[in-house]
């Protein structure tokens, strides 16, 4: 969910880093000899891999086939790397010691932030030079890993150089995440490792009180609840903002948002902003043949951005999208949030003084269930909710309808194949059955549906607002990440968030903050195409035309509505779950 940008000062500063070999050495011969790994399995599966959705002779078994795959690798040490999350720090800190005692490979698994992690893989893929032995990166770039031939599809993999170090037990079936790591191709390039959604959240304890539900039925005509729609969302932030404005003594606001010109601002829009507006295609997991970017792509190749060459970046539901951001920021959100970046608006919402937002990752879902906090009731259960997004009055049935991030696994040709290979066991073991429970009750970013439906997940359901019922519900399908109509995430995703700040600070209107985001685009399509270098599946633009042939075909782009706010639609939170199960 994240942009980057990259110099080739910084490209060749990596390329030309000093070696790792402090980071390299792995134990002595005599430590690993001296390392019992059935007895060290029975010890982590005792002590740390419960609760499991194995029985412990499920997990003996898969942990002893580790054991023995990686007999050809023992002694070496290999480096890894992802962003900072709650989910990486586990991994990092706990799942690299269980690994190393059931395997007798180290593994220095680097955090850094995620723009360095992209920065370190365009780096290797551009200098050949193994910078790390495996990344987890976001499948937002599945796209750029399926066209430009640096990665190795592990489809490819698994049935060949990877064979003998693919696990049985792997399950892919199992894994929530797969289509979003699948490239046009049909092959999967990526394991998924961690994913989470953008949500709607809300105080569902406010919603709930008699008083102000029958405040708002009697100035809206139809009930306070979890909104199905635009019109909605903003019936409910000005009526909290502007009406209610003061509960328990303390001034409260109807939306949360942040606006400050960083690059934070452009994961605000590319994360599917204009695709819950519903500016492109019906299409699951993105739309064809035009996706939440705007881009149009015919038999698999991006065309174009720009309404003239039939894409929707500048078309009517994208602008009704970034208007309404911007109306929304500056009328119901408080008075800092145009100032905030991404990271300095996250917390606010716990603070108890914002009533909804309609852009929640639930990665803060573990921040917002803290004792003490003013969200969270006396007995540890959560006084807000998460729901399913409300959408845009262009959004149609069979659109994707928000984003989902999914950091996965990603393989690299340039690193050696006996690297690579045991890097591919590290991966299989912190996705494995095994520890994958546990994994997620620590972060709370579930990529297994095995885990999704265990009792332990049940049992811990009331204390997280909503997290599990959404992703046990095939709504959760509605949620992707940025998908292969993309050819070039970094490249195209800068472009973005200055765009979008020139219209927050009203230098430009929405029109000409599109208009010039898609040309931008287009540019970088056009010199893309004139590379040649991605292959069938790179860029052809179509030539420029009437914006209006476009506006008249089915489809996306989508011709201006007559009337953007229809009636605003609400749900009761309870009867929205019902429909789940």
């Amino acid at each position: 969910m994240k942009i980057w940008h990259i110099t080739l000062a910084s490209l060749l500063l990596f390329a030309c880093g000093a070696p790792r070999e402090d980071q390299d050495k792995a134990g002595s011969a005599a430590e690993i000899q001296a390392l019992d790994f059935a007895a060290n399995a029975q010890r982590w599966i005792s002590e740390e891999f419960q609760p499991s959705t194995l029985s412990v002779e499920q997990q003996q078994a898969e942990l002893a086939w580790f054991t023995r795959a990686a007999e050809p690798f023992r002694g070496m040490a290999i480096n890894v790397v992802s962003e900072t999350l709650t989910t990486h720090e586990y991994e990092s800190e706990t799942l690299t010691r269980a690994f190393y005692d059931i395997t007798g490979i180290r593994v220095t698994h680097d955090l850094i932030q995620e723009g360095d992690v992209i920065e370190k893989l365009q780096t290797q893929m551009q200098s050949g030079e193994n910078v790390y032995d495996a990344y987890v990166n976001d499948s937002d770039l599945i796209g750029t890993h399926a066209r430009y031939g640096y990665v190795v599809p592990l489809s490819d993999f698994m049935r060949g150089e990877g064979q003998a170090v693919t696990s049985p037990t792997l399950d892919l079936a199992d894994f929530i995440g797969l289509s979003f790591t699948t490239g046009p191709d049909g092959k999967v390039y990526q394991l998924p490792d961690q994913q989470f959604a953008n949500l709607y959240w809300y105080r569902h304890d406010w919603f709930n009180r008699p008083d102000l539900k029958a405040r708002f039925e009697s100035i809206y005509g139809y009930p306070l609840g979890v909104p199905v729609n635009w019109s909605a969302y903003e019936d409910i932030a000005e009526f909290f903002s502007e009406h209610v404005r003061e509960i328990d003594g303390k001034t409260v606001y109807g939306h949360m948002d942040y606006g400050k010109k960083d690059p934070s601002l452009g994961w605000r829009f590319t994360d599917a902003w204009l695709s819950m507006a519903g500016a492109g295609d019906q299409g699951i997991p993105n739309g064809l043949p035009v996706d939440e970017w705007g881009i149009r792509v015919e038999d698999c190749r991006p065309v174009g951005s720009s309404v003239s060459r039939g894409g929707a970046a500048n078309g009517p539901a994208a602008v009704y999208a970034l208007q309404k951001y911007i109306d929304w920021l500056k009328r119901f959100a408080p008075p800092q949030a145009p100032g905030m970046t991404f990271s300095e608006a996250g917390p606010v919402p716990a603070q108890g003084q914002v009533a909804q937002q309609i852009f929640w990752y639930t990665t803060f879902t573990a921040d917002m269930i803290q004792d003490g906090l003013a969200v969270v009731n006396d007995d540890g259960t959560p006084k807000w909710r998460m729901a399913p997004s409300p959408h845009g009055p262009y959004w149609e049935e069979g659109m994707k309808l928000g984003y989902q991030d999914t950091g996965a696994w990603t393989l690299l040709k340039s690193t050696p194949l006996p690297r690579r290979q045991a890097a591919w066991l590290y991966a299989q073991f912190v996705t494995a059955k095994t520890v994958s429970l546990k994994k997620t009750l620590v972060g709370l970013t579930p990529i297994r549906d095995s885990d999704l439906r265990s009792a332990a997940m049940t049992e811990m359901a009331p204390k997280l607002g909503g997290l599990v019922e959404f992703y046990r519900s095939p709504a959760r399908e509605l949620w992707t990440p940025t998908g292969t109509n993309v050819p070039d995430y970094p490249k195209l995703a800068q472009l973005w968030w200055a765009n979008v700040a020139d219209a927050v600070s009203g230098e430009v209107s929405a029109q000409q903050a599109m208009d010039s985001l898609a040309r931008q685009q287009d540019n970088v399509l056009q010199r893309l195409e004139r590379h040649g270098i991605l292959g069938d599946c790179g860029p052809k633009l179509n030539e420029e035309q009437d914006p209006r042939y476009w506006l008249d075909q089915p489809g996306a782009p989508k011709p201006k509505l007559a009337d953007e706010k229809p009636q605003g639609e609400t749900v009761a939170y309870e009867e929205l779950i019902k429909t789940w199960e």
